[in-house]
C-alpha cells in the first residue's frame, strides 16, 4: 500500500509560518500580548532582516495523518543561504533522499526537482523581499522562513494570534533561549529564540489545532553562519543534464511535487 502524505490542513514550512490570510489585528486588540514575548520576537525579526548575508540549516519534521487515522512523521533537511539585496538559495533533501531547491540570482527565479529531472524559471522582480512575495503569493510556491526573511514575523503574529505569551528562559542546544508561544484560531506556534546580541531562531513547533489528529510541524535551526563567503557562483543555477523545463503554475509547489493541501509532501 502506498503511504499517503495528504494533509487535512495545509502544513507548510518555517518559511511560510505566519504568512496567514490578512485580517483584523487580534492579539493587540484583545490585550493578550506579553511584552517580553513581543520584544523577543521583534528582536529576532529585526536582527535577521538587517543581516546582509547568512546561512542556516533546518532539520524539519512533520506529521501526516493517514487514511487509517495514524500520524506518521516525515522530514527533510533544508540548507538556506541568503545574500541581500536579492540573492537566495534553498537546497532541500527529503529523508527518502529526494532533492529539490530554489535559487534567486538577482535576475531570475529557478525551482528544480532533481529526482524528477524538471525545473522552472521566471524573471525575478526586484529585491529579495519583493521576490519572496512574488514567489509565495503569485506563483503559490513554498518557501522556508519567508516571513522571517522579510522581517514580518512580529507584525504578522499580531494579525492572527489571539494570545502571545512568554513561556520562560530555557536552554536549547547548549545556549540560553526565550521560549514564546502564540495561540490562534487555526494553529499554535512555539518559538525558541536565542538570547543575547544574536537573537536567532533556534527551534519552531507548529500545531494545527483544527486539523484532523492535530498534526505538528517542527524545525531545528542549526549551523547559523552570519559571515559566509558568498560569491555569485553560489546562486548560479544550471539545469542538470537531461532535465526538462516546465512552466510555473500559480498556487502550485516545487516542480515535481504536489500542490499544497494534498499529495506527496507539505
Amino acid at each position: 500500500m502506498r503511504t499517503s502524505r495528504q494533509l487535512v490542513a495545509i502544513i507548510v514550512s518555517a518559511a511560510a509560518l505566519l504568512l496567514v490570510p490578512a485580517g483584523p489585528v487580534r492579539a493587540g486588540d484583545d490585550g493578550n500580548v506579553d511584552a517580553a514575548a513581543m520584544k523577543s520576537i521583534e528582536g529576532m525579526s529585526d536582527f535577521l532582516a538587517g543581516t546582509k548575508q547568512f546561512g542556516v540549516t533546518l532539520d524539519v519534521a512533520y506529521d501526516v495523518v493517514q487514511e487509517w487515522g495514524q500520524k506518521l512523521e516525515f522530514g527533510e533537511t533544508r540548507v538556506v543561504t541568503v545574500r541581500r539585496p536579492d540573492r537566495l538559495r534553498v537546497d532541500t533533501t527529503d529523508r527518502d533522499g529526494a532533492k529539490s531547491g530554489v535559487v534567486f540570482d538577482g535576475r531570475e527565479i529557478a525551482a528544480f526537482n532533481v529526482n524528477d529531472k524538471v525545473y522552472a524559471t521566471t524573471p525575478q522582480p526586484g529585491s529579495l523581499d519583493q521576490s519572496i512575495a512574488h514567489f509565495v503569493d503569485v506563483l503559490g510556491m513554498r518557501l522556508p522562513m519567508a516571513a522571517i526573511l522579510q522581517g514580518h514575523v512580529a507584525k504578522d503574529a499580531k494579525g492572527w494570534a489571539r494570545e502571545i505569551r512568554y513561556v520562560g528562559a530555557e536552554t536549547l542546544a547548549g545556549g540560553p533561549c526565550d521560549h514564546v508561544a502564540l495561540h490562534g484560531d487555526w494553529q499554535d506556534v512555539q518559538l525558541w529564540i536565542a538570547r543575547g546580541d544574536r537573537p536567532l531562531l533556534q527551534r519552531i513547533v507548529i500545531t494545527y489545532a483544527r486539523a484532523e489528529g492535530k498534526p505538528q510541524f517542527s524545525a531545528q535551526l542549526r549551523d547559523w553562519n552570519l559571515a559566509p563567503e558568498l560569491g555569485d557562483a553560489v546562486f548560479a543555477f544550471t539545469p542538470q543534464a537531461g532535465a526538462t523545463k516546465i512552466a510555473f503554475k500559480p498556487r502550485g509547489t516545487i516542480p515535481g511535487s504536489v500542490p499544497q493541501g494534498g499529495g506527496a509532501k507539505p
